[in-house]
């Protein structure tokens, strides 16, 4: 059997690997900041009395390695840990209070991912050999290239996807896979406070099946959906030049500022 820890598991791609995996009969330790929604999400389950809740914000680290341990000693051996909690918000250099935003979003998206692996490294490297393990970083396409008015965002998933590689080289020897996957745009709460057009937007559940197997399979580093690969190798090279006169153009995400009440950074990890 397998058991799977994800954080950002209250809503959007979180949620939705969590239904993924518990439908295999896995055991999940489900972690994010609603209770509700948490065990929401654990009662409707398969099983659900095999799952454990944590209500936790992933930029605590103290609670977070507390879970992951509490976790670890509820189902022995763990063999897929997803750092998938984030938030996504637009963001201006030029404006003194996103500072803040800038910080709180690199805590959530990057120094999160290492916190949430961080626990589970050493206990791994004991069992990697006899069964499969696998740390996954949710990365994005936002990662690959700089995008206007999103400098926390890509910044922030710029490092996850360089972080997990680096991750991935360290522990090549020990049996544990490091497995990067950048979603483009799927359908959760995160893109749909967006007021653009989004190419190729996949629903989640789909984006689900296809990043278990990834997922299963070991591999090093994934685009979802696979059009959306095409299109990150692409912005890989191309010239400076003509990247910023396209991207200079595109729309941007609503800062947080200008957001209202009800439309807060929403939990996911596109």
């Amino acid at each position: 059997m397998t058991n799977v820890f994800i954080t950002g598991a209250s809503s959007g791609i979180g949620e939705a690997l969590a239904r993924a995996y518990a439908a295999q009969g896995a055991t999940l330790g489900l972690l994010a900041r609603r209770r509700d929604k948490l065990e929401a999400l654990r009662q409707s389950l398969p099983h659900p009395e095999r799952h454990r809740v944590y209500v936790v914000d992933v930029t605590d680290g103290v609670a977070l390695q507390a879970a992951a341990t509490d976790f670890m000693q509820t189902v022995n051996r763990v063999h897929v840990v997803v750092a998938n909690a984030g938030i996504s918000v637009g963001t201006l250099t030029e404006q003194a209070e996103d500072i803040a935003v800038f910080d709180r979003v690199l805590q959530t998206n990057l120094q999160a991912t290492v916190a949430t692996f961080s626990p589970f490294i050493n206990a791994m490297k004991t069992y990697a050999g006899q069964e499969p393990c696998r740390l996954v970083g949710i990365g994005s396409v936002a990662g690959i290239r700089g995008l206007p008015g999103a400098g926390a965002y890509s910044a922030s998933k710029a490092a996850v996807i360089s972080y997990c590689e680096s991750l991935r080289v360290e522990l090549r020897s020990s049996g544990i896979r490091v497995v990067t996957i950048a979603p483009g745009y799927i359908d959760t709460p995160m893109t749909q406070i967006n007021h653009y057009p989004m190419p190729f937007l996949m629903p989640v559940a789909d984006f689900a099946q296809q990043a278990v197997k990834t997922i299963e399979a070991g591999d090093s580093y994934r685009v979802i959906p696979w059009q959306m690969g095409v299109v990150a190798k692409l912005l890989r090279v191309l010239p400076n030049a003509v990247y910023d006169a396209v991207f200079s153009r595109a729309p941007h995400k609503a800062r947080a500022a200008d957001q209202d009440a009800a439309q807060k950074p929403q939990p996911g990890a596109e």
